[in-house]
C-alpha cells in the first residue's frame, strides 16, 4: 500500500488530478485533494477527500453529479474516462437485466427527479439492487431542494470513497 500511495504522491499536480477526478467529478476536489498530497495512508487520503467535498459550493457539488449516468442508464452528460464509466456500470450492476417496467419507473421517476431538483438522481448503487433503488428515488422525491441537494451530495461522498479505493487498486495492478 505504501508504494502505491508513494506513486500517487509523486504524480505532477496535473497527472493527480486526472487521476481523482475519476473518482469525482468536480474540478475543485481533484483540484484540492491533490494539493493535499503526499499521503501516508489510504485512511488519510479518504478523511482529507471528505473533508475537501464537505468544504465545496453546492455548485461543485452539481459538477460533480453531471459526470454520472442517470439510474439504469450508461452515459453521464459530462465526459468521463473510460476507467470512471466502467466503474459506474459496476456500481449500477445491480439495476441490469430488469422488467420493462422497472426500467420504464426508473426513466419517469429520473425524470421527475431532475424536474423537481435541476439535477439528476445521485445513488451510490454499489450492491444495490433495482427495488431499492426506485425505492430510494420515491423516497428521495419527497425531499425539499435544500435537503436533496445535502442527501445527493452524501451519497456522491460515499461514491467518491469507494473509488478512491478502486483507484489505489488500479495503481497496484499497473
Amino acid at each position: 500500500m505504501e508504494r502505491v500511495l508513494e506513486q500517487l504522491n509523486s504524480l505532477s499536480a496535473d497527472e493527480a488530478e486526472v487521476e481523482f477526478r475519476k473518482c469525482c467529478g468536480s474540478t475543485a476536489w481533484a483540484s484540492n485533494t491533490a494539493a493535499e498530497r503526499p499521503f501516508a495512508t489510504l485512511s488519510e487520503l479518504i478523511t482529507k477527500a471528505d473533508d475537501i467535498w464537505w468544504s465545496l459550493k453546492p455548485h461543485d457539488w452539481l459538477e460533480a453529479f453531471r459526470c454520472h449516468p442517470k439510474i439504469g442508464e450508461k452515459k453521464a452528460a459530462d465526459q468521463i474516462s473510460l476507467e470512471a464509466q466502467k466503474w459506474s456500470e459496476q456500481e449500477q450492476a445491480g439495476v441490469g437485466n430488469v422488467t420493462q417496467a422497472t426500467t420504464q419507473a426508473l426513466t419517469e421517476l429520473n425524470q421527475e427527479y431532475e424536474e423537481k431538483f435541476g439535477y439528476i438522481c445521485i445513488v451510490c448503487a454499489t450492491g444495490k439492487s433495482s427495488a431499492e433503488m426506485l425505492a430510494s428515488l420515491r423516497e428521495r422525491l419527497k425531499n425539499d431542494p435544500d435537503t436533496e441537494l445535502r442527501t445527493a451530495a452524501g451519497e456522491q461522498a460515499k461514491i467518491t470513497q469507494l473509488r478512491l479505493k478502486k483507484l489505489i487498486d488500479s495503481f497496484e495492478i499497473a
